[in-house]
Order: C-alpha cells, then structure tokens, then sequence
C-alpha cells in the first residue's frame, strides 16, 4: 500500500524549476511522479494515504553534510557565549554561571569569538581566575579548535611553564614563558583529557535536542562527527541508536569515525556500512590544519596579519599519509578537514599517494585554495565539503589574515563549482547555525541580511538552484548515494522538505523569512508546522 503526496509544487532538482505535481510513495520509496489525476488514477487500488501538501513547495529532503550533532545539542544544554559581543557581556555571563555551580563542578562553555568583541581581545588565565576562582573553567572558541582555560585547569591537567607544546597544538605563553590559558588544536586535549566524561543521559538528552531541532529546520539527515568524543564510541554510538530508534524518531545520520576511534570500533566487532535503515557508519575523520579564527590554518605562506606564523599541522606528512594508508586498509574514504592551502597540498599528496578504488573522498571545509591545486583536485575522486555561512561569520576579518594576493581562492564556492568540483553544504554546527536557509542566504548573498554591499568577493556567489542543491544532490554525492537520495525521482527515498515559498524565486533576504511547512523522512511526517503554532 502507498501514500500520494499532492497539491504541492514538487521540484525534482534535476534541472532547474522542473517540476511535478504529485508523487506516489510504495515502502518509503518514490514509484511515480506526475498529475494527481492520473496517479489517482493508476494507482487507485494501492494508495492507502493521501497526504495535501497545502501549495508547499517540496525539495528533496536537505542533508546536513557536515556538523557536529551532539555538540549542536550541548548548545541548548551547555552555557552559550556564540552571541556574545563584548568582553563585558562574556565576563558578566560566566560570573552568572559560577553562581550555579556545584562543589567540584566545572565551568565549561562554548562559542566564544573574540572577533565579534569591540576590542578583539581574547581573556588571559588571570581575567579567568578573578571570574571562576574556585571552579576548573574550559572556555571553547567557537572554531573548536582553540580553547580559554584557568589556573586550576593547568594545574589539573599538569600544565606549566616547563610543559612542551604538543605535536600538531600550541600552548600559548606569555613575554616570562608562563601559560596564558590560551590553548590552541591538540594542546586542548591535555585539558579535554581530564574533564570527567558527560552522562550517557546527558548525551541523550543533547542528542535528542539536536535531532528535533534540525527536523524542525527541514533536515532529514546529517553527515556528523562525535564518535570520539563524549567517553567513547561505543557509548556514544549507543545513545545514536536509542535516540534515531526508526519508529518514534526517524532521522538519516551517517556517522564520520575519527581515526583515533578505529581501534575501540574494531575491538567491539563494528563495521563499516548501515547498522540500522538509518544509522550508518562512513568516511574515517582526521584533521590536517586548524582554524583561520586562531591563525592555526595551514597555510603556504605566513599570515598577513602574523607573519611569525603560517599556522599549525595536525600530523606530519608521514603521519597523515599512514593514517589514509590505514583507512585504504579497510577499503574506506577518508574526510579530511583542510582549511589553509598548505594542509589542503598535504592531503592531496596523501590522496593521490594512496588512491581510493571505490567511492569519493571527502575534504571538508577548502576554505584556502590555488589555481594548481584546483587542477589536483580535478583529477581525484573527491566530494568537497563547504559552508557558505563562513563567509558571513569570516568576513572582513579573513581578509586581514589571508591579505588581497590569497583572496582570489580563498571561501570561493563558485570558482569550485565552475572547475566542475562537486561540492556538499552543511553549517558545521555549533559552529555555525544549523539552519540549512542560512546557508543558502550566504551563498546566494555573502553578506549579512539587511547590509547593502554587494557581497564579500561577490563573485563567487551561487545562484539560488546551486547552493539548494548543495544540501541535495551535494549531500547525496558525498556518501556515494546519489542513485537513491538527492534528487525526488521514480526510485529515490521519499524523504522531502516543504516550504511554503519558492526558494528560487524569492527575494534572498525573505529565505530568512519563509518557514518549513513539513519535514518527511522514509514517507513519515517528522515535523510538521501547523503542530507547532501557539
């Protein structure tokens, strides 16, 4: 038995504004496209449901390609400084926070930018000592790959004056050699290491939070990375499993696993591919650079605005290269996160070193490119991984890090996709909102709703069909399954996102405006707005 989906304007996203009105679903998966009569019609004997879409118009399902699930609920859970724009209003939030504080509790926060401050000033360990004296604090930037701490933190995790910057991180000090607290990519993990492990209830619960947040958005599904992390794989996997159960709750997450996940993975009897009709486990994750936001990029020549720096390496060439050897081992893609051009010709040396037989390789975020290296990727079975809402968040500061001669390459989405380089959307949350219309606004605008200018490199805008496709077909690509997902097509899943405006053919600042009218996953209705309304 079936479900008719019509009285919508359905897009097929195989060419721009083709369209159908109706759609017949069978076991979750589209049979035929076409007008309500006939379909009506034809399968009048089969349909069991007819589901009115209200004049919505209706996309493939949108896929978040990349972002941090759990992480994006610990921001409902967890204290927020991301909207905070002065060094006052961050003191006078953590000062809030100690006061709820348990004997032994830590202060942990997140999303801090001192790049949204006045004053771009970044607290040291004594501003933090005078807030939270009593209490561990662990402040994390809103990169995620820097992080403020305190003196009872150092002393913790046995960080001191005579303490060596570890391998791919940066334990900044002051003029006498002393801590700051200011920790930069793995010197947060000496901290992180010593943190106490979160509940398994508390993992639910920010997972829960996460997952009916991004349906209420319009997405069905995630490519997302927390496997690492939260006490370890196996624990986190599980609460994944409990949370998306296929029944109550009915969500697509495809699971990245961090290379430093695979030995517990392995001992525990996983493997790669689909563990449940929703949950599968995919691409192994590593980190070749940082972040622009703390110059620990990796870029080919010093920063502009700090030329005693051209950022930091995660690994060693050989050690990059060992962990893709290990991950051909297993017949597998790997996803890189490569934001400066010098880790992105790192990789690309590992890549082609080592190549993939089947399948796409994934290289996430290609913030920093060149003309040659452009050309490399040409050649190599790889998916890259954008987010235009970067540009929003970056812009104009990225300019003064990168300096004029590097912006031609530089955060530019259509130079990619006039190479002929597929390319995936996603937010990165909690670094950026998880709203994929967002991410659209920023890649058809790049600039700010309601700012006059004509865009940041206005240039490399994406028309409003291409950056939708990058949460669509994009996505689908990303995971080799753009024969099933991405497209709404005679033998594609019937997973859609309605709204109830044209995305192609609205003014871009009213995408800001427009709602999701209903988000379906498997045929399932997983949010619907008319439920919400006061």
């Amino acid at each position: 038995m079936g479900t008719l989906w019509c009285n919508g304007t359905f897009f097929t996203m195989r060419k721009e504004g083709e369209a159908v009105e109706s759609v017949y679903v069978e076991n979750g998966e589209i049979v035929a496209l076409g007008r309500r009569e006939t379909l009506l019609h034809k399968y009048k004997n089969q349909i069991e449901n007819v589901e009115d879409v209200e004049g919505g118009y209706v996309y493939p399902g949108f896929v978040d390609s990349h972002l941090h699930m759990i992480g994006h609920g610990e921001t409902m859970v967890r204290l927020d400084l991301s909207n905070v724009t002065s060094v006052e209003e961050l003191k006078r939030k953590l000062k809030e926070k100690v006061k709820t504080l348990a004997k032994g509790d830590w202060l942990l926060a997140e999303g801090w930018n001192e790049n949204h401050f006045a004053e771009r000033t970044i607290l040291n360990r004594a501003e933090l000592d005078e807030i939270c004296p009593h209490h561990p604090l662990y402040l994390t930037r809103i990169c995620r790959h820097a992080a403020l701490v305190n003196s009872q933190a150092l002393k913790l995790s046995g960080i001191d004056r005579h303490t060596p910057n570890p391998k791919g991180g940066v334990i900044v000090r002051d003029h006498q050699g002393e801590p700051t607290g200011y920790l930069l990519d793995s010197a947060t993990d000496i901290v992180k290491n010593v943190i106490p492990n979160v509940s398994e209830s508390y993992i639910h619960q920010a997972l829960e939070l996460a997952v009916n947040d991004l349906l209420q958005k319009g997405i069905v599904g995630a490519h997302t990375e927390d496997l690492a992390y939260y006490g370890g794989f196996v624990r986190t996997l599980k609460q994944f499993t409990h949370v998306i159960d296929g029944h109550k709750k009915k969500f697509r997450a495809h699971l990245l696993v961090h290379h430093e996940a695979l030995d517990e993975m392995q001992e525990q009897g996983y493997s790669f591919g689909e563990l449940t009709p929703f949950i599968e486990l995919g691409a192994i994750k590593l980190f070749a650079d940082g972040a622009l936001g703390g110059r620990t990029a990796l870029l080919s020549e010093p920063y502009s605005d700090d030329p005693s720096t051209s950022g930091v390496a995660i690994h060693s060439e050989q050690s990059l290269k060992s962990i893709i050897q290990r991950a051909r081992e297993y017949s597998q893609p790997v996803a890189i996160h490569t934001i400066g051009d010098g880790a992105l010709k790192m990789a690309l040396d590992a890549l082609e070193q080592y190549p993939l037989e089947k399948g796409r390789d994934r290289l996430i975020h290609v913030q920093v490119a060149n003309k040659q290296l452009i050309e490399r990727m040409k050649s190599l079975p790889v998916i890259l991984d954008i987010q235009p809402r970067f540009v929003v968040s970056d812009f104009p500061w990225v300019m003064e890090r990168l300096g004029e001669e590097r912006m031609d390459y530089s955060f530019a989405w259509n130079t990619l996709l006039d190479a002929g380089l597929i390319c995936a959307g996603g937010s990165d949350a909690p670094i950026e909102p998880v709203d994929p219309l967002l991410g659209i606004h920023a890649a058809v605008t790049r600039r700010k709703k309601g700012e006059d200018h004509e865009g940041y490199l206005p240039n490399e805008k994406l028309t409003p069909f291409e950056a939708i496709q990058l949460f669509t077909k994009g996505s689908a690509f990303a995971i080799s399954k753009e024969q099933s997902r991405g497209f709404i097509d005679q033998g594609y899943i019937a997973d859609f996102t309605i709204f109830d405006q044209d995305l192609c053919q609205i003014e871009p600042d009213e995408l800001l405006a427009t709602k999701v009218l209903m988000t379906v996953v498997d045929n399932t209705v997983m949010y619907r707005y008319s439920e919400q309304k006061d």
